[in-house]
């Protein structure tokens, strides 16, 4: 198992807490990222918004694209995984921009894919909004341009949404054959797309037996177009607690969504511009990504044993968040990772 974990560009994760005790700075992030590849972690997730979605609009975030930048000339092992919305980004230059970054970084650079769900949004910052299949056909002749553009010497297209002509792009990426492309996506649009034309698919948080039946779903059509192998990953947000009554507690405060209401008030957008397989209610949202749904809360031992089922399902990294994000990856990393480390002491039984 790899283990990841969004960078807290928004601050925070928990939309009824408005101060988690980690900022949306540079000096936070940068020192978060260098603490996280020396105690275990391989991989972080910078989410790109330019409005705060976590504790409402009108609170400071951050760049994804010149964060991610940044930590790719301060970190030397951890994979940078930024988000990109082709809306927002001509394929062309993000392929330019890409690929100068995975050179910065030594090829730790990979692509998060991100059919954009925010329209208000994009109305605030002068950009097309697409219904919801069309902005998989946007994202469809995106993606063509960037492999384009990464693979070929001259590289042209004449599409729906994008014109190419005789275009150059050097240096290429350094890392081959390409950066990794991942996405996510419960629609059936969403699951075409992502099993033709990316590397892997992530998916939001749900219980090990739930996302081992998307994952076998997902295998089936990339077979069915007779490509290699994907990858797979999964959201989660971990409590670590010695005890029950801690852990009961600590619950508690992180689903209150009596505490504040700024964190809300997308909620419905939310709902409206995307098609998930399951109803998300309040408390779901009250912590990103469903986190809550994958069940990685409990005793140390309970929690690496989760982790495991995650493996066995299928899923080969776990992008996982926390509340105050340093310290508790410092406690994920120092009383659950060795445990799963030495799995075959816990399965054994």
């Amino acid at each position: 198992m790899r283990f990841g974990y969004w960078l807290p560009v928004f601050g925070g994760w928990l939309r009824n807490v408005d101060d988690e005790g980690m900022e949306p700075t540079w000096s936070y992030v940068s020192r978060l990222a260098r603490r996280s590849e020396e105690i275990g972690f391989d991989l972080t997730l910078v989410a790109e918004l330019n409005l705060n979605d976590i504790k409402g609009v009108d609170a400071p975030s951050l760049d994804a694209w010149s964060t991610a930048a940044a930590l790719a000339a301060v970190t030397e092992r951890l994979e940078i995984m930024v988000a990109v919305r082709p809306t927002f980004h001509l394929p062309a230059l993000l392929a330019k921009q890409a690929a100068n970054i995975d050179q910065i970084s030594g090829g730790r650079l990979s692509l998060n894919v991100v059919s954009s769900w925010w329209a208000s949004e994009a109305r605030m910052y002068g950009v097309a909004f697409d219904q919801h299949d069309d902005r998989y056909a946007r994202t469809s002749e995106w993606l063509d341009v960037v492999d384009g553009l990464w693979s070929h010497p001259v590289y042209s297209l004449k599409g729906h949404y994008y014109n190419i002509e005789d275009a150059v792009l050097e240096p290429k990426p350094a890392r081959k054959p390409r950066p990794t492309i991942y996405a996510g996506g419960e629609s059936p649009a969403a699951k075409e797309l992502i099993s033709k034309k990316c590397d892997a698919w992530l998916t939001h948080g749900d219980p090990p037996d739930i996302i081992g039946g998307k994952i076998d779903d997902m295998r089936a059509r990339r077979e069915a177009h007779g490509l290699p192998p994907m990858t797979f990953g999964s959201a989660g947000y971990a409590v670590v607690r010695s005890t029950d009554s801690e852990l009961k507690r600590e619950l508690a405060r992180i689903t209150d969504v009596q505490q504040t209401r700024r964190g809300y008030a997308n909620y419905q957008e939310w709902i409206a511009n995307t098609q998930l397989e399951q109803r998300v209610s309040l408390e779901d949202y009250s912590v990103s990504n469903r986190g809550l749904r994958s069940g990685l809360t409990g005793m140390p031992e309970q929690v690496a044993e989760r982790v495991l089922e995650f493996e066995r399902a299928g899923v080969e990294l776990l992008l996982l968040q926390f509340s105050p994000q340093y310290e508790e990856m410092e406690r994920f990393a120092s009383e659950v990772i060795p445990l799963v480390n030495s799995k075959p002491a816990l399965t054994s039984g």
